[in-house]
């Protein structure tokens, strides 16, 4: 049995009995029923997908997969592939947004090069883990993207990740990437799992002027024509159109499920990378948290279609795992509030009257 089929066996659905024992002391606090809204479900949910009425917490941590694209041959980036390994190198030595935001929040940050262009690994940088499928994927605007082994064996990296991410102590794990045209490959997954035509996810990525945006758009067109006896499953859009660092972090989410782990999806590319998952096994969005409303294409109208509800809606359109980050404090919030808020019992406050 494959690593992706044994983890696929293992998935068990959340554990209702868990999120009624969370209810329970939820409503046992001191404050009016339902009060904190989202926040309590938000808790109910990770006891679910823990199977934990307890709600224990462990650590937080985040994974942001880096890979390149040969589809940014196309002109579909506003900037050069090199930025891709100088991005590697800022995020890994603590330069970048979400770099800071791990250590302000205490998490865990693990970068992975799944592949980038540029092969860093025989002189390695300090706090890259290197997992490299190759030197970015092909063209798919002239040819599939992944063979179906790549696309399976990046999906199995990211299982890989999220084993050691869960053996290390993390029981939330947010998932974050960087790529170079990989706004391009998500509008291209995601176009083909909605339905959704291009011209209405397709963005402007790291900044692309009007003229770029319609080439773009007119890119991803052409690609979802020429593959389109290959949009069949899940593993065949990521490798007909998607990107090594977009199939790792689906394997994530997919780990994530079979090991009662919760995690937290960042923005656009991200989500991509969870539809896909969820083509793979149907019902792993009540194993995700989607952490926020992105600013870049079609974010907002492809999650209105997957029908999830993001946490937050800042405006952002940065990558990296940096909604995750924000989203994952957001959950922990309501967990101390779970654990460390007085009972009406414990506290002698009296209850509602009856």
């Amino acid at each position: 049995m494959s690593l992706l089929d044994e983890t696929l066996a293992a998935i068990r659905p959340p554990d209702a009995d868990a999120a009624r024992a969370a209810a329970e002391r939820l409503n046992a606090l001191t404050k009016p029923p339902g009060s904190l809204g989202h926040l309590e479900e938000a808790v109910r949910r990770y006891a679910a997908i823990r199977r934990d009425g307890g709600a224990r917490m462990g650590r937080g941590a985040i994974a942001v997969i880096v890979a390149d694209h040969g589809v940014a041959e196309e002109g579909v980036s506003a900037f050069p592939q090199a930025v891709t390994v100088e991005m590697l190198r800022n995020i890994a030595a603590g330069g970048a947004a979400i770099s800071v935001l791990a250590r302000r929040f205490g998490y865990q940050l693990k970068v992975i090069d799944v592949g980038v262009k540029t092969d860093t690994s025989a002189n390695p940088f300090a706090g890259v883990t290197y997992r490299r499928a190759g030197a970015g994927t092909a063209n798919f605007a002239r040819g599939p993207a992944m063979s179906s082994g790549e696309a399976r064996g990046a999906i199995e990296t990211g299982i890989q990740v999220a084993r050691e991410l869960a053996a290390s102590g993390a029981t939330l794990i947010g998932i974050g990437e960087m790529g170079i045209a990989n706004s391009t490959s998500a509008a291209a997954v995601l176009a083909a799992i909605t339905g959704l035509p291009p011209a209405r996810l397709v963005g402007r990525g790291t900044g692309l002027d009007d003229a770029g945006v319609r080439r773009k758009i007119a890119v991803v067109e052409r690609a979802l024509e020429f593959h389109r006896g290959a949009l069949t499953s899940g593993e065949s859009i990521l490798g007909a159109v998607g990107g090594f660092e977009i199939a790792a972090m689906s394997g994530v989410c997919l780990a994530g499920a079979a090991l009662g782990v919760p995690v937290v999806v960042d923005g656009f590319i991200a989500t991509a990378a969870a539809a896909a998952a969820e083509r793979i096994h149907p019902g792993l969005f009540d194993f995700l948290f989607f952490s926020h409303r992105s600013a870049e294409g079609g974010h907002g109208l492809a999650l209105e279609h997957l029908r999830v509800q993001p946490m937050l809606d800042l405006d952002m359109r940065l990558g990296e795992g940096t909604g995750a980050a924000l989203a994952m404090n957001v959950i922990e919030s309501a967990l101390e509030l779970f654990h460390h808020m007085a009972t009406f019992e414990s506290a002698r406050v009296s209850g509602k009257l009856r």
